[in-house]
């Protein structure tokens, strides 16, 4: 399965795009902050605000709702003008959305805390949407999974961040009364106990927020590269034509979005999972969900550097069925080995959103930033399958068992893996 491929001798960045790839970079960082102090907020509102799964699993749809709601704004967006002032424009509702929880946490509203968070995540679609495509079109083509992958690879890094951020701020400010003990409290020590939890929430995403203003101010100082800025002659519709006629592209666009399913409800729900498989709290079980990332982190640099050796597409089917028999482990296994089963899907995980979206984007040309945006889109699966697994957790009455889910996920992306390997090799032989 080894081979040699010309992408391993092409140039990956060139030196005077080297600093702007750097700073890219970072702001993929950041939106991994985000996505996972947003999955630990599940766990933080259930015990806040005594819900049950289904009803903490609207976090998500309010977050990656927004993701489906503002990509194709975003792209459009970036055509009339440039990919810089559409990461300026995400990083400014990035940051008032974090700072909405200011008054959401006044209110003790969870609408408004999912009002916030729909803003937050309107910043970080468009911050997505032009993003993940400016890194594939400010190299050579033949490195662009490859440099994706490893921009990526600095999304982890901000996970990890995100995640120790929740433990230390928010998860251990959590009181340990359970559901029952608050319904038979006085309202006014429950209200008490609720806006002590709350400000652990507010004072975290106010002081991103703060940080986010700085970066804004960086990037609007820093030259970016021009990259490929023109129009397409047809216009949107004309785009959506080829892109609906480009099966590769469909394919892709279905495989991430149960992609992103796959990972939100993997992560959204660990937290649980090991509370129930290894009778802890929820700061003690959060420690498992940050050696999740860590080695999710890990394991991106490492497929970044395999991807020198082995085809994407190849190394995105394997691990898809490594994830599927890890699925069975969860689901039917217990205690430490179910954990370690759990922690190891995120190994598996690593490396499939970058390669899908860099599979699915190969030869779109000027249709790009338009792809970008359906490719963004899909993130959407991270709501509506997340709510699944919450209402299979719900109904079952068993966390485990709601792993089906990604399970099936799983399958999808290994399907697009193949189907890519195999239509690429058939277009090499056909060359020959």
């Amino acid at each position: 399965m080894s081979q040699t491929i010309n992408p391993a001798k092409a140039e990956l960045i060139s030196k005077k795009n080297f600093w702007p790839f750097l700073l890219l970079t970072g702001l993929f960082m950041l939106w991994g902050v985000a996505h996972n102090m947003t999955d630990t907020l599940l766990a933080a509102f259930k015990r806040i605000m005594s819900m049950t799964d289904f009803q903490t699993s609207w976090i998500q749809l309010a977050f990656y709702g927004s993701y489906f709601c503002l990509a194709l704004p975003a792209a459009i967006f970036i055509r009339k003008y440039t990919y810089k002032s559409g990461i300026l424009l995400g990083l400014g509702l990035f940051a008032l959305g974090s700072l909405l929880f200011y008054p959401a946490g006044m209110m003790m509203s969870y609408g408004f805390f999912l009002l916030a968070l729909y803003v937050l995540a309107g910043g970080l679609s468009i911050l997505e949407t032009a993003a993940n495509p400016y890194i594939l079109v400010i190299g050579p083509p033949e490195t662009a999974t490859q440099r994706l992958n490893l921009a990526q690879s600095f999304n982890p890094i901000g996970s990890v961040i995100g995640v120790f951020l929740s433990k230390v701020f928010i998860l251990s400010k959590l009181n340990t009364a359970e559901a029952t003990d608050r319904t038979n409290m006085a309202p006014e020590e429950l209200e008490a106990i609720q806006a002590d939890e709350l400000a652990g929430v507010v004072s975290t995403y106010v002081g991103v927020a703060l940080f986010l203003i700085v970066v804004w101010f960086i990037i609007r100082a820093v030259k970016m590269p021009a990259a490929s800025e023109e129009t397409e002659k047809d216009g949107i519709i004309g785009g959506f034509k080829r892109l609906l006629k480009n099966k590769n592209y469909v394919r892709g666009v279905m495989a991430q979005f149960f992609y992103v399913g796959a990972q939100i409800g993997v992560w959204s729900f660990t937290i649980r999972y090991v509370m129930a498989e290894l009778n802890v709290m929820e700061s003690g079980a959060s420690d498992y969900y940050l050696i999740s990332l860590v080695l999710f982190a890990a394991s991106r640099f490492l497929f970044t550097f395999l991807m020198r050796f082995f085809k994407p597409s190849i190394l995105l089917a394997l691990s898809s069925l490594l994830a599927i028999l890890l699925s069975f482990v969860v689901i039917y296994g217990s205690g430490m080995m179910a954990v370690i089963a759990l922690v190891m899907i995120s190994v598996c995980m690593s490396l499939m959103f970058p390669t899908i979206y860099g599979l699915a984007a190969e030869g779109l040309g000027n249709d790009t930033k338009l792809g970008g945006s359906g490719l963004i889109m899909a993130i959407l699966g991270g709501a509506l399958i997340t709510a699944v697994q919450g209402q299979v957790s719900d109904i079952s009455g068993s966390i485990g068992l709601s792993y089906y889910v990604p399970m099936v996920c799983f399958g999808v992306v290994m399907y697009f893996g193949l189907s890519h390997y195999f239509q690429d090799s058939g277009k090499k032989t056909t060359a020959a």
